[in-house]
């Protein structure tokens, strides 16, 4: 980790307040937390964007498992990306509904399209991509 430099902001008042509110429900100790967070946050979807960086994920999924065909379609195309996929979850929410979660690591364009090929299959209820950063290039 590098030096610490201090520097100046200028921000309006009411952006201020609101920004203290958020740091408060938040829980961060101080302005300077909240700050290098967001710095952080933005630099990682940056780098999302140009879709060669490497990425770990989640991408969860909620179906009905009594859909003709879903589980054996989830299943093969989790096999066909086995290199990607590194662990999954199974939860039985009810007597009909499931929730998978998998964990993703690769290339971000890769991670996006397996998300969307996943997530695309008929019968899944709802299904969201959570992508984040091996966390080798953050300080």
């Amino acid at each position: 980790m590098g030096e610490t430099i201090r520097f100046g902001v200028s921000i309006d008042e009411k952006l201020l307040e609101s920004f203290d509110g958020l740091i408060e429900q938040k829980g961060y100790m101080n302005r300077s937390e909240a700050i290098r967070d967001l710095i952080r946050a933005a630099l990682v979807e940056l780098k999302w964007e140009a879709g060669d960086e490497e990425t770990v994920g989640t991408v969860t999924l909620v179906y009905n498992h009594h859909v003709r065909d879903l589980s054996d379609k989830l299943t093969e195309q989790q096999h066909s990306h086995h290199n990607e996929i590194i662990s999954a979850l199974h939860v039985h929410l009810d007597a009909h509904n499931c929730l998978e979660v998998l964990v993703v690591r690769g290339k971000a364009r890769e991670v996006k399209k397996i998300a969307d090929e996943l997530i695309g299959v008929k019968g899944v209820k709802h299904g969201k991509l959570v992508m984040t950063t091996t966390g080798e290039e953050l300080h």
